[in-house]
């Protein structure tokens, strides 16, 4: 009889003791124990199983399910005796951060609070006795929502200290998705203020705790250590593209292998293969992620099953908003190609407006890309792909959605390009930009502040669906300077195009007619046709157009 799954449970004992569906991740256990890191820090995408290894770790060392050995019997953990002993003998603290989506920072800052008083709450027990002493048990009664940051940021460190003494044991301090309230924070534009808080958090409860045995977090993205880890020199980070706990997160070929066969479906593995394969964590290139196969084992059918968790604000955020580069790679690699950029894991989030590096390090993190090939050395760049099918379809329906009832005419757009329409062109241009404008011109950077950017950007999504027929270059050097964007067809006997983008400038310019002359000399003074001729498409084959911008109003000649 095939195994119950039961969609969405992230409680390891509820999952053993109704014998649901489970792959065997208990490994995991001895592999953290085993490398003696004081304090780790795990980076994976969502749904990739990090609550329910934290859940399963609680469930292990803590002393409040001491005796709960079946949970773990015939798991490869319970074959080491030591850690048989192990099991049920250390005070625990753990918490998650995932339900921290303030708007505000205040509202961040108070969700964060109520987990921890829901956490002094959870271990009041502690003051029912005599060994406490009466100043440690005073501290429950500080531990309010309306507390202040300074007894917040202490309250980790005080409540280890009153389980050490209760308990004569060092603690266990478990947290999952420390990084939610700070990716929320970089979404509504509180990130200054909330690592304030979060850092002196950290500080004490991680840094400078001497009640601390051991400390383990997850989350989706490595934020730089000066952020909220300053001088946290024992913590250990391990992210995609490190060796350790390789197989830990995730599942590999194999163990979707055997799950298909357990679910009588081993003639799919190929199509579930070409679906969902792709994700690399260290050295191993064969990761699943365990939501969209364990939704795939329950419907048996194929569908955009982990992409459609979460609304992929921060993703299209970053596409949407970012420099006209990004926008060309990605429909590099929507086409199936790969791309080279630099890495940091070390995200950076107040560079993630400016800094296509950045950009990249975070969907490499958020599991929308795969690393290919790793350099050897530092400094030098990755090739980048994205993940696999699941992926391609949801930044298609992404980029479709943006423009919503106008991406139907995309193809009326680049028909009046390819048929000289300039009349349409203009019209279309028009009541795109006072449709659709607002929704992109919403980052740090907005259009007023570096327009020329912004409308290269635009006008690069509405032709990229002519990517079928055209190569298209952007920022590239001909002639005696840089276009901004060329398009060379790919059968000799259709026309190029050359583009020049100028933001009016009352200064110099009475009219959009002068900014577009000025736009049409630039083409022209400096040869920015040489490439073109390079290779072999004669003059007359190629158009210039100027684009000129004036806030949402725009004349194309």
């Amino acid at each position: 009889m095939k195994p119950v799954i039961s969609i969405g449970n992230q409680d390891f004992r509820t999952i053993r003791e109704n014998n649901y569906f489970y792959i065997d991740k208990t490994g995991f256990i001895k592999e953290w124990w085993n490398s003696g890191d004081v304090v780790t820090l795990i980076t994976r995408p969502r749904r990739f199983g990090k609550t329910l290894n934290i859940s399963m770790c609680e469930q292990f060392f803590s002393n409040q399910y001491s005796g709960c050995q079946k949970l773990f019997e015939e798991l490869a953990v319970w074959k080491d005796e030591n850690f048989r002993r192990l099991q049920g003998t250390y005070p625990v603290i753990s918490l998650s951060f995932a339900s921290v989506k303030g708007k505000t920072c205040g509202e961040a800052i108070e969700g964060i609070k109520q987990i921890l008083v829901d956490l002094y709450v959870k271990f009041d027990f502690l003051c029912h006795n005599d060994i406490l002493s009466q100043k440690e048990k005073e501290y429950f009664d500080f531990v309010k929502p309306e507390m202040s940051d300074t007894i917040t940021a202490m309250s980790l460190h005080r409540l280890s200290l009153c389980m050490n003494h209760y308990y004569g044991k060092k603690v266990l301090i478990f947290l999952d998705e420390y990084d939610t309230p700070l990716l929320e924070a970089y979404l509504n534009g509180y990130w200054d203020e909330l690592v304030l808080f979060i850092r002196r958090l950290f500080n004490s409860t991680f840094k400078t705790n001497p009640y601390l045995e051991r400390g383990l977090l997850t989350g989706i993205t490595r934020i730089t250590k000066e952020s909220i880890f300053s001088d946290l020199n024992n913590l250990e980070v391990v992210t995609t593209t490190s060796l350790k706990y390789e197989t830990s997160f995730g599942f590999t070929e194999n163990e979707v292998a055997s799950a298909l066969d357990v679910f009588h479906l081993s003639n799919q593995m190929e199509n579930v293969k070409n679906w969902y394969n792709g994700f690399h964590f260290g050295k191993r290139k064969d990761i699943y992620n365990p939501w969209s196969i364990t939704k795939y084992l329950d419907t048996e059918k194929l569908g955009n099953y982990w992409v459609n968790t979460s609304a992929n604000s921060l993703a299209g955020k970053l596409i949407r908003e970012g420099p006209p580069d990004i926008k060309i790679a990605m429909e590099d690699l929507l086409s199936g190609k790969q791309i080279k950029a630099s890495i940091d894991e070390e995200i950076i989030f107040n560079q993630l407006d400016e800094n296509d590096s950045a950009i990249w390090s975070l969907l490499l993190a958020s599991g929308y890309l795969k690393a290919d090939t790793i350099p050897q050395n530092e400094g030098e760049p990755y090739y980048l792909s994205l993940t696999n099918h699941e992926i391609q379809n949801m930044f298609r329906k992404m980029i479709q959605d943006w423009f919503g009832k106008s991406s139907s005419k995309y193809n009326d757009f680049i028909k009046a390009l390819l048929s000289d329409n300039v009349v349409y062109m203009n019209r279309f241009m028009n009541q795109m930009t006072s449709s659709v404008f607002s929704f992109f011109d919403t980052g740090k950077h907005p259009s007023q502040q570096e327009p020329e950017r912004f409308y290269h950007g635009f006008v690069l999504g509405l032709i990229a669906d002519s990517k079928i027929d055209y190569i298209i270059t952007s920022n590239r050097e001909s002639g005696f300077g840089r276009y901004d964007v060329l398009m060379e067809p790919k059968n000799p006997l259709d026309n190029a195009y050359v583009f020049e983008f100028k933001v009016h400038d009352p200064e110099y310019e009475k009219t959009l007619e002068d900014t577009v002359k000025t736009a049409l000399m630039q083409i022209n003074k400096n040869n920015y046709d040489a490439l073109l001729i390079a290779r072999g498409i004669p003059k007359e084959k190629i158009r210039h157009y100027g684009f000129a911008f004036e806030g949402k109003k725009v004349l194309i000649g």
